[in-house]
Formats: C-alpha cells, structure tokens, sequence
C-alpha cells in the first residue's frame, strides 16, 4: 500500500459486479478499499484518509447526495467522483452543487475509470514528467541558439518561452529543474544584455522594420490612433510590470475581456524618469530636455516623485505636435495609495466621459521596491513563483481590478495597457566608483567619472549617442547588464547583502527591457 499510486475508496451497495474494475485499479498499482453503504463508507473516512472516491448515486439506504456532505465533512480534501445511471440535468446540478469532482455515467468501462484516476491521482506527476520531457528539448535548442546572432523577433520568441517554462514550473516545483532554468536565465541575460550593446545605438537612429518599437513610439502606434473613432479610450500605464506578471494579471481579465499581446523594447535606462517620460512625450528624453525643458526634471538624486511631475503635461504637448483634438479635456490619475484608488474606482465611469483617459498605477513598482525594504515581504515573496504570486494577490483585490471589471460593461470602449518597464532579480553585486553626487540608484549611475568595470556594465561617456540629456562635460553613464547591482566600496559588504536577491529596474535585461503593450476587448 504504501508504494501505492493512491488509495481509493469504492463505494456501491453492488459493489461485487464492479471487482473487474477494482483488479485492474490494483494491478495498475492502486490501493483499493470498498463499502457497500454510506454509513460504513462514512466510518472509513473518518479512520483514515483517502486520496480518491468513487460514489454510487443510487444506493440502498442512503443515497450518494445524501452520504457526500457527511464524507465531505470527515476529509474535505479528498476527491469525490459520482457514478449515476441517471443523466437528468438537475441531478447533476444538485451534484455539483455540493462540489463533488467529477462524475461518471453509469455503466462505467475501465478507460473512464483510469482517466479519473490519473486525473486526480496522477495529473501533476505526468503533468511535470511532460514539462521535464519538453523543457529539456527546448533546453537545449535555446542553448544552441544564443550562441548566434539573434534578431529582436528572436529574442522576443525566446523571452516569450522561457517566461512560459518559468510559469509552468510553478505548477511542478519538485520537477529539480528550478536551478536549470535559473541558470538558462543567466545565460540568456548575458547574450540579450550583448545583443543590446551591439544593436541599441542602431536602434535609436533605424526607421526600417529591423529595430524594435521603443518607449517613445508606444503611445502614437498604440493609443492615438483609438481616438477617431470618438469612443472612450483609456491608457493604464502600470509602473514597473514585467510580462509574467501580467499574465498572472490577465487570467483574472479573462472573464470580462479578449486581449491582444505586443510588445516593445524600453529605452535605456529602463528607470521611470526617462522610460515613463518618452511613453507620454512621444520622444527620447535628450529632445524633452532640448524642446521641454520646464518638464524635465531628471537630475541627480533628485526626488522621484519630482522627476515624472509633467506627465499629463507631456501628453498634451504630443497630441497638440499631432495635431489630435480631443472632444473634451484630457483625463489623468495617478494612483499612489490605497484609498485614493479607491475613490478613483468609485468614479470611474465619470473620468471615461473624456474622450481619453489615463490611468498611472505604481502598486507593482511599490511591491518591487518593498520587498528590498521590508524583510517580512522578502519572507512572504523569495523567489520569482512567490514574486508572480504576490502580484496576484495584489492585483484581485486592487482598484485597478475594480475599475475595469466596471468598465468591461462600456460599449465601444477601447483600453489600452502597458508599462514603462520591467524589474529583474539582482544577485550578483559589483563595485562602483564615483564622487558623492552621483545617482544613487542601483542599476544606473550618471556622475562624474563614475565607473565600473566593463563586462559589467555598459559605459557611456557620450549620453547624446544614447539620446541621453548632458548634464555635464565630466559626467558618465554606466547601466548595469544581467543581474548585477551597483555597490560603493565603502561598506560593500553590508550592501551586497542588503541588496541582493531585490527586485531592480534600470538596466539591461530581458525582463527590464521586453515589455507588453495590451489592447482589451470587452466580451
């Protein structure tokens, strides 16, 4: 018994006509025990504990509804399957209503029997025998392919499966293969962040089909085009969300709307201040500073709140260059608290009455930024499976959630959703210098002479060829590639420690830079 695929509780009050099905459940290595009532099958229960049950619907005495609410009193865990010769609508109705599993007409045949059994007793071994079997095949045909020159289109192909097996490995985390796909991860960071310095100079100057949409194109591909149509629009920029957490996001949508998935490359550094502002100015932050200049306020270690102040203000001066007239005003929220996104929940049909509205969440970037402050979230989040979880979480009970599961009920009503960036997890620290007025920030620094060594990071003594404002003859750029985090000498230790394991935007990494842009349909 104990090397048993599961044990199994049979019970019909005719329980002898089943004993061939009950052979073949135990030579393909099931345990099963019997009961010919519900009474006795009740007392089974309670002794000891089942992994599955099959119930007769039609018994002597007490009838199969009758004993399933006492069975799912004594082991609310255990599965229960029915077998009924009736296949009235409204027996089945009172069935589930009382959440039985799953049920069986009678008479049953073996292959129906071995399907349930393997559905609720072996369904997450085959489940990850299958993911292993597959993994590995993909393994090494990624393995073999980064060792080329990918395209974007390839990269994405890539970034795509690989967040796909990080996903499916959170339904069977004791496949062994978590370290694996850790370090797969690592190497493909390491091609990508390669790729990225080879190509993203190009990227800035290209107009053909070979270069990536970047942050600055989002809103006029995306979002003005929506606007003649004179219906509602609404643009969610949610900050600091990467492509797996939204599709943890998006399985929650799925009842009220379709989506499309496309996406784009940040512009570098994949930090809000410069990613957030070329999403609404519709250009790079060297040409907000050169033609906006009362809008950009991106110094630094000045305050965050302080260097995205102009957004709406940006946005206005992008339609006007278009010359796209609204039919009312234009509609902007920031959400940064609890209670205020509540209160936005509450009135959203209001703020749609504008021909465009924007939404700006910062929740995701706030669970980021936590997690490095507070050790109970890194307790309750430590790795990227609890990271997408927590996300989940967030987002069942947000405001967000709220809102358009309100708006889903909208004729016409088109929305938009996206990010300004993703945030990878930093686990390798490296040493940076600089004098004391350099950014503080973990993944990009901009000073004088500040640097750090070069497979670390990429150098960037010019910001103008990266279409970066000039803040100074002796100022540098560093942004750091993979998983590596910026650490002064001084006190390194306690910082590397302090830091590693943080969720950090910034730098160059697949899961900063490959981004999701949303189009929702309601159903």
């Amino acid at each position: 018994m104990e090397n048993s695929k599961g044990k199994i509780l049979w019970i019909d009050d005719e329980i002898e006509l089943l004993r061939p099905h009950i052979i073949l459940l135990e030579q393909r290595g099931y345990y099963v025990e019997t009961a010919t009532n519900g009474d006795d099958a009740v007392e089974l229960v309670r002794s000891k504990h089942f992994d599955l049950i099959f119930l007769d619907e039609m018994m002597v005495g007490k009838s199969g509804l009758e004993t399933l609410p006492q069975l799912k009193e004594a082991d609310q865990k255990t599965a229960i399957v029915m077998c009924t010769k009736s296949e009235a609508e409204s027996l089945m109705e009172d069935a589930l209503g009382q959440k039985i599993d799953d049920y069986l007409t009678k008479p049953v045949n073996p292959a129906q029997i071995l399907a349930a059994c393997k559905k609720f007793l072996e369904a997450e071994r085959i489940g990850s025998e299958r993911f292993t079997q597959n993994y590995l095949m993909g393994f090494a045909e990624i393995s073999n392919k980064i060792m080329n020159n990918l395209s974007w289109e390839e990269w994405l192909e890539l970034y795509v499966k690989l967040v796909g097996w990080s996903m499916e490995l959170d339904r069977f985390p004791d496949s062994g293969l978590r370290e694996t796909l850790q370090n797969q991860w690592q190497d493909c960071n390491a091609a990508f962040s390669k790729f990225v310095e080879d190509n993203y100079v190009g990227w800035l100057n290209d107009k053909s089909n070979s270069a990536p949409l970047l942050s600055n194109g989002v809103t006029e591909k995306y979002v003005l085009p929506l606007l003649e149509s004179g219906e509602p629009v609404v643009f969610v920029v949610i900050d600091c969300m990467r492509y797996d957490q939204w599709l943890v996001i998006e399985e929650m949508l799925r009842p009220f709307y379709s989506s499309k998935t496309e996406f784009y490359s940040s512009i570098l550094p994949t930090a809000t201040p410069f990613s957030r502002n070329a999403i609404f100015a519709g250009l790079f932050p060297s040409e907000i500073r050169k033609h906006y200049p009362q809008y950009w306020s991106v110094e630094a270690n000045s305050e965050d709140h302080k260097q995205n102040a102009y957004e709406k203000e940006l946005l206005e001066a992008l339609l006007s260059r278009r010359k796209v007239n609204l039919n009312n005003k234009l509609s902007f929220v920031k959400i940064f608290d609890t209670d205020f996104g509540k209160k936005i929940e509450k009135e959203i049909l209001k703020y749609i009455a504008n021909n465009l509205s924007v939404i700006v969440v910062n929740a995701v970037d706030m669970i980021a930024h936590s997690r490095s402050d507070y050790a109970i979230l890194k307790e309750i989040a430590p790795d990227e499976s609890a990271y997408r979880s927590l996300t989940r979480s967030w987002f069942r009970h947000s405001s967000l959630f709220g809102m358009l599961k309100t708006l889903s009920s909208v004729k016409g009503i088109k929305i938009v959703i996206t990010t300004d960036h993703g945030s990878i997890r930093c686990m390798r620290g490296v040493k940076v210098l600089g004098d004391k007025d350099t950014s503080t920030n973990l993944r990009y620094k901009f000073g004088k002479n500040v640097k750090a060594e070069q497979r670390h990071a990429i150098q960037i003594p010019d910001p103008e060829i990266y279409k970066l404002p000039r803040t100074g003859l002796t100022v540098n750029n560093i942004i750091a590639k993979e998983d590596f985090y910026f650490v002064y000498p001084t006190d390194y230790h306690f910082y590397v420690q302090k830091y590693r394991d943080s969720f950090q935007h910034g730098g160059i990494s697949m899961e900063e830079m490959i981004l999701p842009v949303i189009s929702l349909e309601t159903r």
